[in-house]
């Protein structure tokens, strides 16, 4: 697949644009300030710990980008870098879909500046990519990124049990999804998602 160009995307105060080498610096002073915040949904490495490498991490990510299976975003409020957000796996053709990942600094969670992200990148995917499927996985006890889905009208799909290695184990996570609608069948935006009815999960006192 050919290279795509990241966009800048933005709301209001909210930015979304490409990561760049030259933010390594300061996504690493952030990462850190965030520790004790973060290392609860990090990713991990079996038999190993977590290294912080912002300059290696995003070589990673921009390679993946160039092969035009990813969109690696950083998240700045009013010009201030305040986390990331990363759309990998896309895949055209017959399953057009991709999944995403995000993290916000302690600071600035709770204010909205996670669902706009992801509304944001979301709408992207459906309309300028033209994308069918678009794929969020949380871990049940991440009750902040579960109200973000569910303000975003992303659905329920099931339970993948140890499924990625957090924090030192292979942790069970939600699955969560939200489809384009088909042409001519009603808006696939998700932008205004504050006006979306809120779908309370009764599912998850009953997993385990």
């Amino acid at each position: 697949m050919a290279t795509a160009a990241i966009p800048t995307l933005r709301d209001g105060d909210v930015t979304l644009r490409p990561i760049r080498a030259r933010d390594a610096k300061v996504l690493e002073r952030v990462l850190l300030d965030n520790r004790s915040w973060l290392r609860q949904w990090e990713a991990t490495y079996p038999g190993g710990g977590t290294v912080i490498d912002t300059r290696a991490s995003i070589r990673n990510l921009l390679a993946h980008a160039r092969t035009g299976h990813a969109l690696p975003f950083v998240i700045e409020v009013d010009g201030e870098l305040v986390g990331q957000l990363n759309v990998s796996s896309i895949t055209f053709g017959s399953l057009s879909s991709a999944s995403i990942g995000y993290w916000v600094s302690q600071a600035h969670a709770g204010r909205g500046i996670t669902p706009t992200a992801v509304a944001l990148a979301t709408d992207y995917c459906f309309s300028t990519l033209r994308l069918h499927r678009m794929e969020i996985c949380i871990r049940p006890e991440n009750a902040p990124s579960l109200r973000v889905v569910e303000k975003l009208g992303f659905r329920y799909e099931g339970l993948r049990r140890r499924f990625i290695h957090i924090n030192g184990d292979w942790r069970d996570h939600f699955s969560f999804d939200r489809l384009r609608q088909p042409d001519g069948l009603g808006d696939s935006k998700i932008h205004g998602f504050a006006s979306l009815p809120h779908n309370r999960f009764a599912f998850i006192g009953a997993i385990s």
